[in-house]
């Protein structure tokens, strides 16, 4: 069992995203099931169209971002909630003023990252 405060945890840039960092706030070694991590994407930042071999469940903190999901688009902000199936492409970009911020939560199995096409 862990308590953290998120202020004590190291950000990490994402290296295939532009303007986007990551904080694991609940790792694999910490949870049986799930892991839990923070994504922070600058204005104009986002990650490039790209699948995991893991599904992603998310909940949107602040800001807005497009949000592709297969052959979709979906304009997302504050209290949304996004479920995307492993191995479908996908791909964010923050649009507006604001960063976007989202929570995401993957199980605890390995994650193969294939990127489609560059950001």
């Amino acid at each position: 069992m862990t308590v953290k405060h998120v202020d004590d945890i190291s950000v990490n840039e994402v290296p295939a995203g532009s303007g986007t960092s990551v904080q694991v706030l609940i790792s694999g070694e910490e949870a049986p099931n799930f892991a839990l991590r923070r994504f922070i994407m600058e204005p104009g930042g986002g990650m490039p169209l790209h699948t995991n071999s893991v599904e992603h469940e998310q909940y949107v903190l602040r800001g807005r971002a497009r949000v592709t999901i297969g052959d979709e688009e979906f304009e997302v902000r504050a209290g949304n909630t996004v479920f995307i199936p492993a191995g479908v492409p996908h791909s964010y970009r923050s649009v507006g003023e604001e960063p976007f911020e989202f929570l995401c939560s993957v199980p605890n199995e390995p994650d193969t990252v294939e990127i489609l096409e560059s950001g």
